[in-house]
């Protein structure tokens, strides 16, 4: 059931908390939403599930896209811990999940259990940063519900071997239906953290090691799509050169980023909240 509470700038935010037990924020990719972890909700017992929709995703609030930043959003997911009365939790992290998970460490560490990153590291390819440019922010053109699965099954990279119902499930998450058409279920302005930084700004990716390492300490779980665009094998591999006590799982047919419901990731993500009991 979705829930709403309100941001410190008096934004409203949708979430979903369910279960009972150790509390584990769930934590979304860039464009996507709390319904990305249905798939491995019936898997996990023993926890309590807290699922945040971003600012300007899912059910939650369109805001100014100068705040669609991973610092604000940190400061959300705080926000939404404190508003449940939570003092600390694991966080599982999909891709800017995981982004934020880093930051947290690096910022408020004492409110975090563990972490595991979800094809996520503090090296972000830029072939794939390049590929969620490409249709971040565009609406589908005017085809049924059942040719936008299909398409997702051709376009989405580094998947094979996935049942066609899955697409169809993901079509579910990823676009919402209305009189007028089929259409992207976030913020089309949230593209706009893409558009050139300003006159004298660097353009060069900031080092985000110094906050994965920040992660010391907490216990850690990494799952990597084989296929993964974002997150490289030579980025894994210092990670848990770094990190010698990592739980790390490669997630084969998979690219960016894994459903989490694979018998491998399931394994991992088990044995990570294992270490956190």
């Amino acid at each position: 059931m979705i829930r709403k509470f309100q941001t410190n700038d008096g934004l409203t935010l949708a979430f979903r908390d369910e279960g009972e037990g150790l509390p584990l924020l769930c934590l979304s990719g860039l464009t996507r939403n709390s319904l990305d972890f249905d798939y491995i909700a019936p898997h996990l017992s023993g926890v309590r599930m807290i699922r945040p929709d971003y600012r300007g995703r899912g059910e939650s609030e369109w805001a100014d896209p100068s705040t669609y930043t991973v610092a604000v959003e940190s400061l959300d997911a705080l926000a939404l811990l404190d508003h449940l009365e939570v003092d600390s939790a694991a966080v599982l992290g999909t891709s800017r999940g995981g982004l934020i998970a880093m930051t947290l460490a690096a910022t408020s560490k004492h409110r975090l259990l563990g972490v595991c990153l979800n094809d996520i590291g503090p090296v972000v390819e830029r072939n794939g940063i390049e590929h969620i440019r490409s249709y971040i922010g565009k609406n589908p053109p005017p085809v049924s519900f059942h040719e936008i699965a299909k398409s997702l099954a051709e376009l989405t990279r580094g998947f094979s071997n996935v049942p066609e119902d899955r697409w169809w499930q993901e079509a579910q998450r990823r676009f919402i239906v209305k009189s007028t058409g089929v259409f992207i279920n976030y913020d089309p302005d949230l593209a706009r953290i893409f558009d050139d930084p300003p006159e004298g700004a660097s353009a060069v990716a900031p080092d985000l090691w110094p906050m994965f390492d920040a992660l010391d300490g907490l216990p850690l779980a990494l799952v990597r799509g084989v296929n993964s665009n974002i997150l490289s094998a030579s980025t894994a591999a210092e990670m848990r050169r770094r990190r010698p006590d990592l739980t790390h799982a490669e997630i084969p047919d998979r690219g960016h980023a894994p459903f989490l419901d694979e018998p491998e990731s399931l394994d991992a993500i088990r044995t990570w909240l294992g270490r956190l009991a």
